[in-house]
């Protein structure tokens, strides 16, 4: 077996006293910690993957977390494949990251147009391992962004670049249980993997189309401590009959702008659970956490220099720190950092007395007649309306403006979405006040629908579009 050494994942498993305790529970299989050790999931092919550039393509994330575990301190790069990436952009990535080998959950006979010669099968049942002496080494690890447009980049990470933000007391709590609804093929669920496997936790893992409420079921029976999704997914959540099946000491939300009103119904409705909200990408990596209840974060973080620093440059944030991404895979995608170090998060902050409050995504700008509305400010005072779940707002096509600005909203309640339309139109009307009393005129929306559902992206963020 490959050596344990303390810098890979395995090593780091080896070190733990508590393997006997703790499980990766998927939705239809169950693993311990000590078999992580002491089995194999490729059937004695691990050596024929050493110093190899991997592209690591399962359809299960239990089956991916298995794998990583194998394969840290072992490959000398792999690329994890998110379950969604369009099979039109898969040579793409492989031939853009010089794989040589594919692990993968599922019959490979199926990709015969693929130009790899080495396809190695990753078992859900971890078998007793043959003892095979592979040479440690430093892995990278190639994350794809989530765009949704053209074919994803891909940032070089490596375990200590992720594992930067990991060793705080969350980590070290004893008998805590990870869940996430992000998937641990992205950067939002990759770091909460970690966090269970390298701290003391054990981690439950959705299936394959699990149904948000089974998954929520199975979070409450594996007695889930520590959860974390976008506050999209969190939307969902309190939308669920399953809702309260949750009882976490800990909720955490990245990925988007946590307004205040999700943080405020968070806590209403978990009051048991400590709130928390992090700024993080997979290109910057985890930059700060707050945990103070209030949207957006202390101004007095900016600045400032430490493990992290921040500074607002042309009203984007941007991030320097060990913890972000060292470079993106071919070159052709640019220089991932300035020269001073400082990564561009393309994410738009404005100050409001003692704080730092985001605004949204600079290429997500709507321009209503020459100015900018970003879809997330109007959102943020929708939201705060009590009928309402979560929105989106998105641009309409003027032939005088260019733009105007539309809102869909889902209502809170069964009885709200199916309610009258006096009631309907009441509400709307209200929407509308806030929206006037809050913002500039060219950010209130000229028509709001009450939608069902909305969708969501494969990074559990709102799927945004463009009339």
């Amino acid at each position: 077996m490959p050596p344990h050494n303390a810098l890979s994942i395995r090593g780091s498993i080896s070190n733990a006293s508590d393997r006997t305790g703790r499980f990766l529970w998927g939705a239809t299989k169950t693993v311990c910690f000590d078999d992580l050790l002491r089995c194999t999931s490729f059937n004695g092919r691990l050596l024929e993957l050493s110093g190899r550039s991997v592209l690591l393509a399962t359809r299960d994330q239990l089956a991916s977390a298995l794998a990583l575990v194998e394969l840290d301190g072992v490959a000398g790069r792999v690329i994890i494949c998110p379950p969604d990436l369009p099979s039109e952009h898969l040579s793409t990535v492989i031939a853009k990251g010089d794989v040589n080998a594919i692990v993968s959950d599922r019959d490979l006979n199926d990709d015969d147009h693929l130009d790899v010669s080495l396809r190695v099968t990753c078992r859900f049942s971890p078998a007793p391992e043959a003892g095979e002496e592979v040479e440690h080494r430093s892995t990278e690890w190639v994350l794809l962004t989530s765009g949704t447009t053209g074919t994803p980049k891909m940032l070089i990470h490596t375990l200590r670049t992720l594992t930067g933000s990991i060793d705080g007391s969350l980590s070290q709590e004893a008998d805590v249980v990870w869940g996430t609804f992000y998937d641990i093929r992205r950067f939002g669920g990759l770091q909460i993997f970690l966090r269970a496997v390298l701290g003391r936790g054990s981690f439950v893992l959705s299936g394959v189309d699990e149904a948000l409420g089974d998954y929520l079921l199975r979070l409450s029976r594996h007695g889930a401590t520590h959860v974390s999704g976008t506050p999209s997914h969190w939307r969902r959540v309190l939308m669920s009959p399953h809702a309260h099946a949750l009882t976490a000491r800990y909720i955490r939300l990245s990925g988007e702008i946590a307004d205040q009103a999700i943080l405020n119904t968070l806590r209403s409705f978990y009051p048991q659970a400590a709130v928390s909200h992090a700024f993080a990408s997979t290109e910057a990596g985890v930059a700060f956490a707050v945990n103070d209840g209030i949207e957006g974060f202390p101004a007095s973080m900016v600045g400032v220099p430490g493990e992290v620093e921040m500074k607002i440059q042309n009203g984007s944030l941007r991030i320097r720190s060990a913890r972000t991404a060292l470079a993106y895979v071919g070159g052709e995608n640019g220089t991932l950092a300035d020269d001073e170090g400082f990564v561009d998060t393309d994410d738009m902050v404005e100050r409001r007395g003692d704080r730092y409050c985001f605004l949204g995504r600079r290429n997500g700008v709507v321009n209503v007649g020459g100015l900018k509305v970003y879809p997330e400010e109007v959102e943020a005072v929708i939201n705060r309306h009590p009928a309402v779940s979560m929105s989106v707002v998105w641009s309409r096509k003027s032939s005088i403006t260019g733009s105007l600005v539309a809102a869909d909203v889902v209502l809170k309640e069964e009885r709200d979405r199916s309610g009258a339309n006096s009631q309907l139109a009441d509400w709307k009307r209200e929407i509308m006040q806030i929206c006037r009393e809050s913002l500039a005129a060219h950010k209130v929306p000229t028509t709001i629908r009450c939608v069902p559902a909305l969708e969501l992206a494969s990074a559990g963020k709102l799927a945004r579009r463009h009339g």
